[in-house]
C-alpha cells in the first residue's frame, strides 16, 4: 500500500467502499388537530360534550394513560427506571441492551421530568358583568415524560417518548444505520459492524445491496414503525377519538444524513484530517458555505441571512472533528473508530432550506443532506488537489500531439490571438447549429483589431484544427460546421474572465506609475513588501 499524499488521493484511491444513509432522526409525534387553544376547546366541547373548555377535564385521560403504561410494564415484565437528574439516558440504554436478547420487545421504560409545551386553563373575568370564566392558553410546564426503549425486528433499538400531559406530544428517535444492519442480516449479507455503520462488507458485490437497503428507509416505513408500536402500547386517545380524526402525525425535529467512506488503513484517515483541519478553517465563512449548501448568503443591511457562520475544530479528549455551521444546520467530519471517514449533515430546522417539517418532506431533505456532504468533499478535493487544475491548464496552454505524432501548438494564456479564439468560443456556444470557418474569421478580425479580410481561410482552418485537437470544439458529422464542447465552453469562459478581470485589473492596481487613488491591492502590496524588507533587515540577510 502506498502512503497517500493528499486529500484528493485519499478520496480517489484509498476508499474501499462507501455507504450513504440516514443516521439518527429525532421526530416530533403530534396530533395536528390539537395544536391551538381553539382546537383544544373544540375537542372538549364539540367532541366530548363538556359545557366548558377546561384542561382540568382531561385529567382522567392523563391518569388512565399513565396507569396503562405501568400496567403494560407489569404485564410484560418490563422494568421502570427513574432517570436521575443529569443522567445520560443513552448510557442507561446501552447498558441494558448488552444483556438483552429479545426482538420486538420493550427493554425498559424510563421516567424523567422535563419541560413540555402544553395547554392550561386560566381564570378570566367578563369586563361587563365581572363573572369568571375559564380560558385555555399555551404554557410551558415541567411534567413527567415516559421513555419507552424498545428493540424492533426491522429497526433495531429505538425509543418513543410520551409526555404525560395533554395533548400527549411524543418523540420518536430512530437510527438509520441500525435499520440497515438489521435488514442486511435478514438479506444474508455478511459484514463487520462499526458502532454506528459498516466497517467491512465481506463480498464487495453486496455494497450495492447495502446501499439499496439504506435508500429503502422511506417515510412510509418510519410511519409504519410508529403505528405498529402505538398499537402495542397504551394509547393516550380512545378509539373514538382516533376515529374522529385525532391521530398522531410525524414531523422532523432533527435529521442526520451521513456518508461513510471506509478507508484501506488508519493512516489514510490521519493524512486526510491532518491536511483538512489545517487548511479548511475558513469553510464556515459565508462565501464558502454557499459552495456547500448551494444557498445564497445575503450580507446586506436590510435582510441579511441569519445565523452564525463559523468553522469549529474539536480536538480535546475526543476524535478530532471539523464542524461547519449554517443557520441551524451543521456538517461534521470525523475519523470514525480509525476505520472510516464520516461526513454528516445535521438539519435542525427544515425551514432554513424552505422545506416543510412534515415527514413527507423526507425525500427533499435527503437530497439536501447528501448533496451537502458531497459538496463538502468536493470543495476539499479541489482545494487539496491543485495538480488536477494544473494538468487541465497545461492541456490547454501547452502543445498537444495527435495520434500520428503531429504537434499542435497550445493556446498560450497571455497571447492575444489565443485570447481572441477563447472569446470567440464564448459567443459560438450560443449558436444552436454551430459555426463555420467564415464565421470564425468574421468574429476574430474585430477581436484582434485587424481590418476586414486580413485573416485567410487557411489561417482559420489552422485555428479550428488547434481548437479541435485540444478538445474545445468538435466537428458536426457530415458537414463543415463546428460546435463548442461543454469542456471548451467552461474553460474558455474561465480563462477569458481570469485574463480580463484578474490579470489586467490586478496589474493595473499594483502598477508602479503613481495614480490619484490608493487601491486596496496596492496598499496590501506595499505593506507586504515593507514587511518582507523588515524581516530581511532583522534577520541580517540584507546584502
Amino acid at each position: 500500500m502506498t502512503l497517500p499524499r493528499s486529500v484528493a488521493e485519499v478520496l480517489s484511491e484509498h476508499v474501499v467502499f462507501e455507504v450513504e444513509s440516514i443516521d439518527r432522526m429525532y421526530l416530533n409525534v403530534y396530533v395536528p388537530q390539537l395544536q391551538r387553544a381553539g382546537q383544544v376547546a373544540g375537542f372538549l366541547m364539540r367532541d366530548h360534550g363538556f359545557p366548558i373548555a377546561s384542561t382540568a377535564l382531561v385529567a382522567p385521560m392523563s391518569r388512565a394513560f399513565v396507569d396503562g403504561l405501568y400496567r403494560y410494564a407489569a404485564a410484560h415484565g418490563v422494568p421502570v427506571v427513574r432517570f436521575a437528574k443529569g443522567q445520560r439516558k443513552d448510557d442507561v440504554m446501552h447498558e441494558r441492551l448488552r444483556g438483552f436478547t429479545g426482538t420486538d420487545e420493550v427493554v425498559f421504560i424510563g421516567v424523567a421530568q422535563e419541560k413540555a409545551h402544553v395547554f392550561r386553563t386560566e381564570r378570566r373575568h367578563n369586563p361587563v358583568t365581572g363573572a369568571p370564566y375559564p380560558w385555555i392558553v399555551p404554557a410551558s410546564v415541567v411534567v413527567n415524560h415516559y421513555y419507552v426503549y424498545a428493540v424492533d425486528g426491522d429497526f433495531g433499538p429505538f425509543f418513543l417518548k410520551f409526555c404525560s400531559y395533554f395533548p400527549y406530544a411524543a418523540r420518536l428517535c430512530i437510527n438509520g444505520h441500525q435499520y440497515a444492519k438489521r435488514q442486511a442480516v435478514k438479506a444474508g449479507i455478511r459484514f463487520q459492524a462499526l458502532d454506528n455503520g459498516f466497517a467491512a462488507i465481506d463480498d464487495q458485490n453486496d455494497v450495492a445491496a447495502v446501499q439499496a437497503i439504506c435508500d429503502g428507509l422511506t417515510e412510509e416505513r418510519i410511519d409504519a414503525l410508529m403505528r405498529k408500536w402505538l398499537a402495542r402500547l397504551p394509547h393516550p386517545y380512545s378509539a373514538a377519538d382516533r376515529a374522529a380524526g385525532y391521530r398522531y402525525d410525524i414531523s422532523v425535529l432533527q435529521a442526520e444524513f451521513s456518508l461513510t467512506q471506509v478507508l484501506d488503513a488508519p493512516v489514510s484517515g490521519r493524512v486526510f484530517f491532518e491536511q483538512v483541519i489545517h487548511d479548511n478553517l475558513d469553510l464556515g465563512r459565508p462565501d464558502r458555505v454557499q459552495l456547500i449548501f448551494n444557498r445564497r448568503i445575503h450580507n446586506g443591511r436590510k435582510r441579511p441571512t441569519p445565523g452564525r457562520f463559523r468553522t469549529r475544530v474539536i480536538t480535546a479528549h475526543v476524535t478530532p472533528s471539523l464542524y461547519v455551521d449554517y443557520k441551524h444546520t451543521t456538517i461534521k467530519q470525523y475519523h470514525k473508530e480509525g476505520r472510516a471517514l464520516r461526513t454528516e449533515t445535521t438539519i435542525n430546522d427544515t425551514y432554513g432550506f424552505n422545506v416543510g417539517r412534515r415527514l413527507t418532506n423526507l425525500p427533499a431533505l435527503r437530497q439536501i443532506g447528501f448533496s451537502a456532504n458531497r459538496r463538502r468533499l468536493g470543495v476539499q478535493r479541489l482545494s487539496h488537489s491543485p495538480a488536477d487544475g494544473a494538468a487541465t491548464l497545461a492541456a490547454v496552454t501547452s502543445p498537444a500531439f495527435t495520434a500520428t505524432g503531429q504537434r499542435v501548438p497550445g493556446l498560450r494564456f497571455t497571447d492575444a490571438h489565443a485570447q481572441a479564439l477563447l472569446s470567440a468560443l464564448c459567443v459560438f456556444r450560443l449558436l444552436p447549429h454551430g459555426f463555420t470557418n467564415r464565421d470564425l474569421r468574421d468574429l476574430l478580425e474585430p477581436l484582434l483589431g485587424t481590418p476586414s479580410g486580413t485573416l485567410t481561410r487557411g489561417q482559420a482552418t489552422y485555428a479550428l484544427r488547434c481548437l479541435r485537437d485540444h478538445g474545445l470544439i468538435e466537428r458536426v458529422p457530415g458537414g463543415h460546421r463546428y460546435t463548442v464542447t461543454d469542456t471548451g465552453h467552461s474553460q474558455a469562459l474561465f480563462l477569458t474572465r481570469a485574463h480580463d478581470r484578474v490579470l489586467r485589473a490586478g496589474l493595473a492596481q499594483i502598477a508602479s506609475t503613481p495614480t490619484k487613488f490608493n487601491t486596496r491591492l496596492r496598499s496590501a502590496d506595499r505593506a507586504y513588501r515593507a514587511a518582507m524588507n523588515d524581516l530581511v533587515t532583522t534577520a541580517g540577510l540584507a546584502a
